[in-house]
């Protein structure tokens, strides 16, 4: 598929302090157009908040980031317009309910209606299809999917897919609307050693055709930036500057992330 020219993405001093205390901080790192960002940490250690915060989807208290030369939190909206989801727990995520096609034809439905411009609106509905039709078909190329190879093809469930097939249906998804960042969480959860290497080839190759791809696990693979987060283990943690690889430290009075605080985040992401 023709690659758009993905967003250069930066952070400085980038941190959130939620109701209960601190989310991520300090956080400052570069990474050029098309490049593959590992976030890496343990589970409730801010991962998915600073992911959503990158986008443009939550907003922050501390420093400042740029996506695509827009600044953050400034310009939120504007990031969100350029950042599209994976999979995002609580966030974005498939409905199981819904089979392949259907998320399919949804997602093409609204990107046809609400992510084009008008003029796109006024062709010939025929027209109009073919183009849904192309896009469908290049995003599912670039996320590796075919839905011929699936149990039922196209009509096969959500709920019958496999982990790795969950995820590149996700990202074909984000492709849709042809994206400058594409953002994704637990990229390498529950997935064997070899579900994970194709899981990582899977988003270098999404990153080797243009767009950025921010992607946050547990354990990042070889030759990859790797911004870090990490719950606080002492006050010597929480003073000493960061080095080596960019990361972000919770201040030592603060207890490690929880799921009630990323929920508060997202509460208070909503409202923003």
């Amino acid at each position: 598929m023709e690659s758009p020219h993905g967003a250069a993405v930066s952070a400085e001093d980038f941190g959130l302090e939620g109701p209960r205390g601190r989310v991520f901080q300090n956080v400052t790192f570069s990474a050029e157009p098309g490049e593959l960002v590992a976030i890496e940490g343990p589970s409730g250690s801010g991962r998915t908040c600073l992911l959503l915060a990158l986008t443009g989807r939550m907003r922050t208290t501390e420093g400042h980031a740029e996506t695509g030369g827009l600044r953050l939190p400034k310009q939120a909206a504007a990031v969100r317009r350029i950042a599209a989801l994976g999979p995002v727990p609580g966030v974005s995520e498939l409905d199981p309910a819904f089979t392949v096609a259907e998320h399919l034809g949804e997602r093409a439905l609204l990107q046809g209606r609400y992510g084009s411009p008008l003029r796109a609106l006024l062709r010939p509905r025929a027209e109009r299809r073919a183009a849904a039709e192309a896009r469908v078909d290049e995003a599912l190329e670039a996320a590796g999917l075919d839905p011929a190879t699936l149990p039922k093809s196209g009509r096969t469930s959500v709920r019958d897919l496999e982990r790795l097939e969950g995820l590149r249906l996700s990202v074909a998804l984000a492709l849709i609307g042809r994206p400058r960042l594409l953002a994704v969480d637990d990229t390498d959860l529950k997935l064997s050693d070899a579900e994970r290497e194709q899981a990582w080839a899977l988003l270098r190759a999404v990153a080797d055709a243009g767009t950025t791809v921010l992607a946050v696990c547990s354990e990042a693979p070889g030759n990859t930036q790797v911004v870090r987060t990490a719950p606080a283990t002492g006050e010597a943690d929480a003073e000493e500057p960061a080095t080596g690889q960019p990361s972000t430290e919770d201040p030592a009075d603060a207890e490690p992330t929880t799921e009630e605080e990323t929920a508060d985040a997202f509460a208070e992401a909503r409202r923003a």
